[in-house]
């Protein structure tokens, strides 16, 4: 009796298990593309440091595919920003905006940086076509890492 209980104990977790898998594979829905996507705040850093610099802007939400990457365009010469840096993002349908927020590592200090932002829906590369125009920020030391390099650390 015991024997026939443990097998119908694992062969029902089992089951749950597998079914719960499924649920979550179901593609999330896409979301109406509104006329115009326009970048209702922003762009601006919200971080600006030689260890991480995030660029945050805010957009009515694009729609379409449920994942979308924030892309941002810099470099240290307004006329060429030829370096990227894209960060994906789950659309939310329910809300009417979407923030954008990207992460670029590596910049160097006391280095100003111009930079535009745009998107696209992530799985097809369909761009959004929405971008903002040239803007700029000066890279700072990342706080106490000056301190760390005197002290050898």
């Amino acid at each position: 009796m015991n024997k026939r209980l443990l097998r119908f104990a694992i062969a029902a977790a089992a089951g749950s298990l597998l079914s719960s898998n499924l649920m979550l594979a179901q593609p999330s829905p896409t979301t109406p593309k509104p006329a115009r996507v326009q970048i209702t705040e922003g762009p601006e850093p919200e971080r600006a440091t030689d260890y991480l610099t995030i660029i945050r802007w805010t957009t009515n939400n694009p729609g379409g595919s449920p994942v979308h990457n924030g892309i941002v365009h810099y470099g240290t010469d307004p006329k060429n920003l030829s370096q990227t840096a894209k960060n994906p993002i789950r659309l939310n349908p329910h809300h009417p905006t979407t923030v954008f927020r990207v992460r670029i590592e590596g910049l160097k200090a006391g280095t100003t940086y111009y930079y535009t932002v745009g998107s696209e829906e992530a799985e097809i590369g369909k761009s959004d076509n929405v971008k903002s125009g040239v803007k700029r920020f000066t890279v700072e030391p990342e706080p106490g890492a000056a301190s760390a390099r005197r002290s050898g650390q």
